[in-house]
């Protein structure tokens, strides 16, 4: 009969080495022969089965242990038969014979279970356990509880190693079995061992201890029924426990308070699932409000030394290259999730980061309560970080020509200028020119009128090259515009009559109501036409400026008298005067008639008179005074006003 035959005890990975593939293969296919055999016997042939082999035990036990040890790629083809077989076998043992295998009801079986199979198949099966051997189990936890509070208690003088190993295996149960997580959390004493142990600087170790407290406190919630006011009382040490090592010696943010609540969704899964069963209290919503205010700032985590190889410019540079270095970033984010499940691999963390857009709160909740979606549920959680690109052909690589698109046509193809006849005389470049360069020189339609040109000509006597700077509008050959020269006179009167009335009482400027009333004013407005606001600004402006009033001192007071003129009768004197031909009055011929246009004025001699007359001296003296001050400008702007009027030149 096959449930005759024993179980061989499944190897540890140091012995399977020294087994072939075709003795390993032989192998899982017995065990999974076997399993089915058992499964196939009724309850009563089971248990008789069970009670004469104590073998199957020795084989489950060793099989669960070297699994969750190693993982299930050393299962090769069989990992799904022969794991779904042990886990019905496993099932049928803890539900119907567990008191023929009490080692199966340990904590460290227990604890492999929840490792190796499913949290949806596992929790259901250790819940049960829980309620039809409870002592048994209890037992043996409680045992492990008294294990490791004094070490914990104890600190850095512990046996650090053993807690380490412990807890870590601890937590697989912990993840599968809420009754395991309040029966550690009844009292104080593991807690508190807990806290006393992070000071501990010891990174693994405080990883550890992290998902421990996080798993215990959301055991209490995935309880049947959950335990709400245990949940509060916990939450009330843990502010308590951060409290007393804030008032401490030691960094507020290095206790176990702040890195739980900074690495952890523990706050947001206990707010959430309390919100949705009615459970949020304001006592329950006042302490998780209270344990945010110990949330840490960013974690910043130190980059790795990798050991990177020398490129050496052999190779191309292609797309998969630069997309084969992972950013650091996501490395922090994969060690940050090992760190919470170390027997997850790589390669399913990445997964995961890119199912959940990279949110590591997200994928930790998510893990825990194994609400995968379908394809990361049943992929290989030990799957590895690939960083080799996949193939790929190079772009340089032959290939066919490609088809030649078609040259575009329009309507302007086939025309004159395409078939090179057109008549070059219809072509030019830039701006087509109405006229011609000769036509544009014949045409006189806009040349200056002939007649004024040669009447201006006519009135300008060349031979006059002394005559006087002031010219007439005959001089010109038009009309000269007076209008500025009558408003400039007026201006000056003006001023002259403003100046004097401010010499003789400057109050009559002054700006008071009194003052424009009264009858020196209202003269003032008669005589200049000006309103009250311009005289009383001018008076101001002069006030200002002592230089105009200099100016104007000079002007208006230091007028140059008026010379007499001599009398037109000729008297004996000037009679014999002339019959000498010397005549007194100067000009141009001499003569007595004189109104001659020479530049004597009346002062006698002529600048063109005979050279070493005494007159003629002095006349030329008189000339040549003041020609350094202002020079001919006279003479030169009205032959310029004579240009503009006429447009040759004399």
């Amino acid at each position: 009969m096959p449930s005759s035959t024993p179980f061989a005890p499944f190897p540890k990975p140091a012995w399977r080495q020294r087994l072939n593939t075709q003795e390993w293969e032989s192998l899982l296919e017995a065990w999974t022969v076997l399993c089915h055999a058992l499964l196939a016997l009724s309850d009563k042939d089971f248990k008789a089965a069970l009670s004469s082999d104590e073998s199957v035990a020795v084989f489950l036990t060793s099989f669960a242990e070297a699994t969750a040890e190693a993982g299930t790629s050393s299962l090769g083809s069989h990992s799904a038969t022969l794991m779904k077989a042990v886990f019905q076998l496993s099932t049928r043992i803890l539900t119907f014979s567990a008191q023929l295998y009490p080692q199966l009801l340990a904590f460290p079986f227990i604890a492999d279970l929840g490792r190796i199979f499913p949290r949806r198949v596992t929790v259901p099966l250790i819940a049960q356990v829980f309620r039809l051997h409870s002592s048994l189990v209890e037992s043996s936890l409680l045992s492990l509880k008294k294990l490791l509070i004094p070490n914990l208690e104890a600190g850095i003088k512990g046996d650090l190693k053993l807690v380490e190993s412990q807890l870590s295996r601890l937590n697989h149960m912990l993840h599968v079995s809420p009754d395991a997580c309040t029966l550690f959390l009844a009292g104080s004493d593991f807690f508190d061992g807990l806290t006393t142990c992070f000071v501990v600087m010891n990174p693994p170790l405080r990883n550890i201890i992290i998902t421990t407290t996080h798993l215990c406190l959301v055991g209490l919630i995935d309880a049947e029924p959950p335990k709400w006011a245990m949940l509060s009382d916990q939450l009330y040490t843990l502010k308590s426990a951060a409290d007393a090592h804030k008032a401490g010696p030691l960094n507020v943010n290095d206790s176990l308070v702040p890195e739980l609540v900074t690495n952890t969704p523990l706050l947001k899964i206990i707010l959430r699932r309390a919100e949705d069963s009615g459970a949020a209290t304001e006592n329950l919503k006042k302490r998780i409000t209270a344990l945010e205010a110990f949330r840490k700032g960013a974690m910043v985590r130190p980059k790795r030394l990798m050991k990177r190889k020398v490129d050496k410019g052999k190779d191309r540079e292609t797309q998969e290259h630069a997309e084969a270095e992972m950013h650091v970033h996501k490395l922090s984010q994969i060690s940050q999730i090992q760190d919470l499940f170390p027997d997850l691999g790589s390669g399913f963390v990445a997964k995961c980061l890119a199912e959940y857009g990279d949110d590591v709160e997200q994928v930790v909740a998510n893990l825990l309560g194994e609400s995968l979606p379908t394809h990361l549920a049943k992929a290989d959680r030990t799957e590895p970080l690939s960083s080799r690109p996949k193939p790929r052909h190079s772009q340089m690589a032959p290939h066919s020509t490609p088809v030649q698109i078609p040259a575009r046509h329009n309507v302007f193809d086939d025309d004159e200028l395409d078939r090179l006849v057109v008549d070059t005389a219809k072509l030019s470049f830039g701006k087509k020119p109405g006229k011609t360069a000769d036509e544009i020189l014949n045409d006189r339609s806009n040349a200056p009128n002939k007649a004024a040109i040669l009447a201006a000509l006519a009135a300008f006597d060349s031979d006059d090259d002394e005559r006087d700077d002031t010219y007439d509008a005959d001089d010109v050959g038009g009309t000269v515009d007076a209008a500025n020269n009558e408003a400039d006179a007026r201006n000056d009167e003006s001023e002259e009559i403003l100046f004097k009335a401010y010499q003789a009482d400057a109050k009559v400027f002054d700006r008071d109501a009194a003052t424009r009333r009264g009858a020196s004013r209202l003269k003032l407005r008669g005589e200049t036409g000006m309103t009250d606001e311009a005289i009383e600004g001018w008076a101001i402006m002069l006030a200002r400026n002592p230089q105009q009033k200099r100016k104007l001192e000079a002007k208006y007071e230091t007028q140059p008298m008026n010379t007499p003129l001599n009398t037109t009768s000729t008297g004996p004197e000037e009679q014999e005067d002339e019959a000498d031909g010397s005549s007194s009055r100067g000009g141009r011929g001499g003569g007595s008639s004189g109104r001659g246009r020479g530049r004597g004025r009346g002062r006698g001699g002529n600048v063109a008179g005979p050279t070493g007359d005494q007159a003629t001296e002095s006349a030329r003296k008189r000339k040549e005074a003041n020609k350094g001050k202002w020079a001919n400008h006279n003479r030169r702007d009205a032959r310029a006003k004579k240009m503009a009027r006429g447009g040759v030149a004399g």
